[in-house]
């Protein structure tokens, strides 16, 4: 066989399995190369922005070749998740990380040992133990993927001394695997440092772009704390029955803010490092099953946490760098609906940060002048996301720009494009829907049936309590407002959907065919 017939047939296979495990009809950008890529066996560096889909560059993979594929993951949400996810979609999938007991870790070497999966999540730290390494040796290890590469990276804003230690695991297998590499947000630095310190070997880098544009981004100033407070309580009215995250600099601002939140009879909850486990671990829970649709959070909350249907993010505090805004606003709209990123910045946010950047711990193997050149990074870093704080042109551009981007045209989607003055009135999110930019969104979801959408998202509620898993895990607000245009009568025209794949079609199927009879008669 030549091999332009190998590129065919490898090309059906992708696309048959996007569309039978994953419900796609095609790939999103730069998808498709990464996965030849690493199919054709080369290292890959990926760099997407969040939402961009680069869970499918190595899970497909995976699923085309022998073997397992490990995923070297840094939360103990985001694989929890992910392996929820698949399961969902009829892969066979597992983590192994510290929230497992001892009996569980045994149970789960012991299934890795007799070939039961074929995507194992791991955390960094447990590279190091010797029983999980003596397992690996024993397997048919076909790639590891390496998500949110840029914690190995000490001049990153998330860096994890343990991810130092993935290419010494890695040296010790008995046969090295190909290796992917993926973040959403890195520097021309970082991305360097990522090549250099995990060892990739003449990979292939492509970024696509740090582009959402259903993302609105708008920065409101507020010099006291009742101005701040005022302008959330507008946005939290103002997005009536959405889902959203509200980021503070502190937990004292955190507790503060859920307080008087609560106290105004809204369902919010909180998350932040000095809550007891258990507490975290529900208020986690009763945000991503949308028991509780608003939760006020550290920047401890969210990376890896995959709730689609996120409509707004709010910054109270002005974030570290240009890189943790980016991250943590692109939680919002991550199944590709409108959505809003709004920062309230005050001047007494600056003194905030430089605390955290003059008292943060470092590691022990750095000398004070490598501290020292961190810690004028930081503020160079810093000074730039002032800068986005006080900025009077294209915000979106400006972040862009950042991340090594030349873009043309303003973008019609921030407040500044769109002329808003920096403090808003509480009307600005239903002005700015009407905006040029966002007309044909607009008009897309102006043909969906709101009665039928509410009854398909009751039946999706159900089916999540039932399976124990959040509900966008189910399906998305997208897939569900697909449902609503398409109105499928039967399995064959439920595979049409998207977000639909054969497993979620046999499983759910005959729920969703009966609630729309229900709704229609």
């Amino acid at each position: 066989m030549d091999n332009a017939e190998e590129n065919r047939r490898a090309a059906d296979t992708a696309e048959k399995l996007l569309k039978n495990y994953f419900g796609h009809d095609s790939f999103r950008t730069g998808q498709r190369q990464i996965i030849d890529e690493l199919r054709s066996g080369r290292d890959v560096l990926g760099i997407m922005p969040t939402g961009g889909g680069k869970s499918i560059c190595y899970q497909l993979p995976a699923l085309m070749a022998g073997g397992v594929t490990l995923v070297v993951s840094p939360l103990i949400s985001l694989m929890k998740d992910q392996v929820t996810a698949l399961v969902q979609s009829g892969i066979r999938g597992a983590f192994y990380n510290s929230s497992l007991n001892e009996a569980q870790c045994r149970k789960a070497l012991a299934n890795m040992a007799a070939g039961m999966y074929k995507i194992i999540y791991v955390a960094p730290e447990r590279l190091e133990t010797e029983r999980f390494l003596e397992v690996c040796r024993g397997l048919e290890i076909s790639y590891i993927a390496v998500d949110e590469a840029h914690c190995v990276s000490q001049w990153g804003q998330d860096f994890r001394p343990s991810y130092l230690k993935i290419p010494e695991f890695i040296n010790k297998l008995p046969r090295r695997p190909v290796i992917g590499a993926f973040t959403a947000t890195a520097t021309k630095a970082v991305r360097s440092d990522i090549v250099k310190l995990l060892g990739l070997k003449e990979p292939y880098v492509l970024t696509t772009g740090f582009d959402r544009p259903n993302l609105y981004f708008e920065v409101r100033h507020a010099s006291t704390k009742a101005e701040r407070f005022g302008e959330l309580t507008d946005i939290i009215f103002s997005h009536s029955n959405k889902s959203g995250i509200i980021y503070c600099a502190t937990r004292k601002a955190v507790d503060e803010v859920y307080e008087r939140l609560s106290d105004m009879g809204l369902d919010v909850t909180r998350y932040h490092a000095g809550l007891v486990p258990e507490e975290r671990k529900l208020n986690q829970e009763d945000f991503i099953f949308d028991r509780k649709p608003i939760v006020v959070a550290t920047n401890a909350f969210g990376m890896g946490i995959d709730k689609s249907n996120v409509s707004f993010v709010v910054h109270y505090n002005m974030p570290k760098n240009i890189e943790n805004y980016y991250q943590e606003a692109g939680r919002a709209g991550r199944d590709g609906s409108n959505a809003d990123c709004i920062l309230l910045y005050s001047p007494s946010d600056i003194f905030t940060i430089k605390y955290f950047i003059n008292s943060g711990e470092r590691s022990e193997e750095l000398t004070d002048a490598e501290l020292e050149l961190i810690r004028s990074r930081e503020i160079g870093r810093m000074n730039r996301m002032i800068d986005y704080c006080k900025h009077d042109g294209c915000l979106r551009n400006y972040i862009l720009r950042y991340f090594g981007e030349s873009p043309a045209e303003p973008c019609r989607n921030c407040s500044e494009c769109l002329g808003y003055a920096k403090s808003r009135r509480a009307e600005l999110p239903f002005m700015k829907k009407t905006a040029p930019a966002l007309k044909p969104q607009a008009e897309i979801r102006a043909e969906v049936d709101a009665g039928l959408f509410e009854e398909l998202r009751k039946m999706r509620i159900k089916l999540a309590k039932i399976q124990g898993v959040p509900p966008y895990v189910i399906f998305s607000d997208n897939t569900l407002r697909d449902i609503c245009r398409k109105l499928p009568r039967n399995e064959t025209e439920l595979l049409g959907v998207s977000g639909i794949g054969r497993n979620k079609a046999e499983r759910y199927g005959g729920a969703i065919l009966e609630a729309l009879r229900k709704y229609k008669a």
